[in-house]
């Protein structure tokens, strides 16, 4: 089987998948992801195949999907200052009003609040040892802010929750820590306690800070610090206690793309018009494919050669020297005739001799032979005479006509009427005929006067008949007649 390929394009497709990250966060993951993007991409290939008889078509279809996931790390900002929204004046981190909560509790300044600072701070004075309403065990008094709202930070892809708080424990058998619920609802997300400073420990002045980490959805915090005075002496003093939400913000963004190529087989195509057409294409076309999968046919410009008058010039010299010079038949006709007009001599001089012997004969048959001779003679004249008509009228190709013949017929017929060819054989038949100036001065024929020509008056003899049967009756036309 005969068979052609017109390739419109070649591609070759793999079925494969990367990704290209700089962080994993999944869904249900508890505490920060590291920020980045994420880049997952992933490709099918569908072949198909179709018989029309006179050519199969194959479509390769190649969808690409490419997912981009951007993790970025939020901030809620302080949760406890009440300049931010969520909780009021008497809930604020600064310490400045009581917040409540269980057991008893003082709130001093100036210098009973030592390191903290002159303002306001929060005092633990009470000795018992019970469960705190957030399930912290060994508490004496406890300061509590509870289901504060951040519903609106719309928290769902889980994060962290940092805190921070000044302390001042100046009796090292006293304890105190800090507590944070976090909550989806009514259901609890997490549950974290730090024990900032145990009986025992003699911490004095500290700042602390601490982190919970959580997943998935987090509308509601409370917050709880505790603690025990257990000498009845100077308590746990605090101030200054702040809480910040830091949340993951995962956008995710899918992307398909489809390209689809198709691939040609042409079955037992004959048909050299066919074939011409397609190899042309092929030959004068650059073919490419765009982004977007369209094929692209760009004519090949050719470089053209530049064709002047000294150009051709030289190349017909450079051919006349190849040409070598052919044989003329005109040798063998001068030879054909020359034997000819001897033959007729000879025919001549016998019939003259035999002229003489018969002397005796009549006068009127003697001169017979006389006759003869001078037509013979004559057509001896005739022979030479054709034969010198003929070598001059027989025309003669010069070494140069021979080159220029040569240099036309070289030409490309598909090239054979565009500029460059049609250039060379103008030059080509200027150099023939000598007119390498035909275009160099160019005359201009003065056209004559034809306005005088046009006013002259022609007479013609019916003008003059006219003149002559004016005065004249019908009747001496019709007389005139005989």
């Amino acid at each position: 089987m005969k068979f052609f390929f017109l390739k419109l394009c070649l591609l070759f497709l793999l079925v494969s998948s990367y990704s290209k990250a700089n962080t994993t966060c999944l869904p249900d993951v508890e505490g920060l992801c590291t920020p980045g993007v994420t880049i997952t991409e992933e490709e099918s290939v569908v072949v198909t195949e179709e018989d029309k008889g006179t050519e199969i078509i194959t479509t390769t279809t190649t969808t690409t999907t490419t997912t981009t996931t951007t993790v970025t790390n939020e901030d809620s900002g302080n949760i406890l200052d009440s300049s931010n929204g969520y909780v009021g004046l008497n809930d604020d981190g600064n310490m400045n009003v009581d917040w409540g909560g269980q057991g008893s509790a003082s709130m001093p300044s100036g210098n009973s609040c030592y390191a903290l600072g002159s303002d306001k701070c929060a005092q633990i004075t009470g000795s018992g040892s019970s469960t705190s309403t957030m399930g912290v065990s060994g508490m004496g008094t406890t300061f509590i802010i509870q289901n504060i709202d951040i519903s609106d930070l719309q928290i769902d892809k889980g994060g962290q929750v940092k805190y921070t708080i000044e302390v001042d424990k100046r009796d090292a058998q006293d304890r105190i820590y800090m507590h944070v619920t976090g909550l989806n609802g009514t259901s609890t997300v997490f549950s974290g306690t730090d024990i900032l400073s145990e009986s025992g420990v003699s911490s004095g002045y500290q700042s602390y800070n601490g982190a919970f980490d959580f997943g998935g959805v987090l509308n509601k915090i409370t917050v709880e610090v505790g603690g025990r005075d257990i000498n009845l002496a100077i308590g746990p003093l605090f101030d200054d206690v702040t809480v910040n939400v830091f949340y993951n913000v995962i956008n995710t963004i899918i992307e398909q793309q489809i390209t689809t190529v198709e691939e040609i087989v042409y079955l037992n195509l004959t048909d050299p018009t066919e074939l011409d057409l397609i190899e042309e294409i092929i030959e004068y076309n650059d073919i490419s494919i765009d982004e977007s999968g369209e094929i692209e046919f760009a004519p090949i410009e050719s470089v053209q050669e530049e064709v002047t008058y000294e150009s051709v010039e030289i190349e017909i010299a450079e051919l006349n020297i190849d040409i070598p010079e052919p044989e003329t038949e005109v040798v063998q006709v001068e030879t054909e005739i020359e034997a000819e007009i001897e033959l007729e001599m000879n025919e001549i001089e016998v019939v003259e001799s035999e002229s003489e012997e018969t002397t005796e004969e009549p006068q009127e048959e003697s001169q017979e032979p006389e006759q003869e001779t001078p037509k013979t003679v004559q057509k001896e004249k005739d022979s030479e005479e054709k034969i010198e008509e003929e070598k001059s009228s027989e025309p003669k190709v010069s070494e140069k006509e021979k080159a220029a013949t040569k240099i036309v017929k070289k030409i490309d017929d598909k090239e054979r009427y565009d500029d460059a060819a049609q250039m060379k054989t103008l030059i080509v038949m200027q150099i023939l005929g000598n007119t390498k100036t035909f275009f160099d001065t160019q005359s201009t024929i003065v056209d004559t006067n034809v306005n005088e020509y046009l006013n002259k008056t022609i007479e013609d003899q019916y003008g003059l008949l006219f003149d002559m049967a004016q005065g004249q009756t019908m009747e001496d036309i019709i007389n005139a007649q005989y």
